[in-house]
């Protein structure tokens, strides 16, 4: 995945979370939705980790 692509994906996960009354979202969605944002960070930063050259020991 492209470094661009991904920060606009995750972009427009967090914009739509954030513009849901949360409320009114069904838990296990809400659940979802946050699991995949979840998901999107991780990658994001495996990929500032191999782009820099950060390694874990």
């Amino acid at each position: 995945m492209e470094w661009g692509r991904a920060m606009g994906e995750l972009s427009a996960a967090i914009d739509h979370l954030a513009t849901e009354e949360v409320s009114e979202i069904p838990r296990m969605q809400l659940a979802e939705q946050l699991l995949e944002l979840h998901w999107q960070m991780a990658r994001l930063q495996a990929q500032i980790a191999r782009r820099t050259g950060v390694r874990l020991p």
